[in-house]
């Protein structure tokens, strides 16, 4: 078992792929697995190994905490998923001890040869797995505060004209109005955004051009999804 290379582009893919439903290396909370694997990471994995950059990001804020995680810290190898072969150097000691006392006299160039070929295989099963999953598609909730101009501004057609605003990537969502003073209410309303699509510039553009009825919006609330 193992990552292979976890300082190449193919180990971090298999690392990607083993912490799609996992939060951690072990069990269900950080450990001296995750400081291990961590410690052997180079570098913060790239955005579109999303999986592998969460679990990295997560544990580098246990950095002072390191010593003091649960459980005995093993080898690399020793974690991972187990049809990836253990390319560490702890491994490759072990395999030659093992060479060493074959009672068959195989041999090493051939059998070294047949591993390299075996792990390049499964690699390449993992790299075409990745890329076969649809792509994660950023989502943002937004709560928008539309203000009127006054007190007789009708809030129904000014409801009505911020929803007709409809493209690709926006879903408009619950509304409610909310008291100001002055008699004056404002809308409050919840959009969720395909954030590549949709920006809060387009939006504020959008219904602000309805100018006999909005004053001015506002983003009361911006959440990732």
């Amino acid at each position: 078992m193992g990552f292979g290379d976890l300082k190449t582009a193919a180990g971090l893919y298999v690392l990607n792929d083993f912490l799609a439903d996992r939060s951690y290396i072990e069990g269900f909370g950080p450990s001296q697995a995750d400081v291990a694997v961590f410690e052997a990471v180079s570098a913060p994995p790239p955005a579109d190994l999303c999986h592998a950059l969460r679990w990295y990001n997560h544990i580098q804020s246990y950095e002072k905490q390191k010593a003091s995680l649960p459980g005995v810290k093993k080898a690399l190898g020793k974690y991972g998923p187990a049809d990836v072969e253990d390319t560490t150097a702890g491994a490759t000691a072990d395999t030659k001890d093992d060479d060493d006392i074959d009672l068959f006299g195989s041999d090493d160039e051939e059998e070294s040869e047949e591993a390299k070929r075996l792990r390049e295989e499964r690699l390449a099963q993992y790299e075409s797995k990745k890329s076969k999953k649809p792509a994660v598609v950023a989502k943002s909730s937004i709560l928008l505060d539309v203000k009127p101009w006054d007190d007789e501004t009708d809030m129904a057609k000014l409801e009505e004209c911020v929803r007709s605003i409809q493209t690709d990537g926006l879903v408009w969502g619950s509304s409610k109005l909310v008291p100001v003073g002055y008699g004056i209410k404002k809308l409050q309303i919840q959009c969720v955004v395909e954030d590549d699509k949709v920006g809060t510039d387009m939006l504020e553009e959008r219904i602000t051009a309805f100018e006999d009825y909005v004053q001015s919006m506002d983003v009361a609330a911006f959440n990732k999804i």
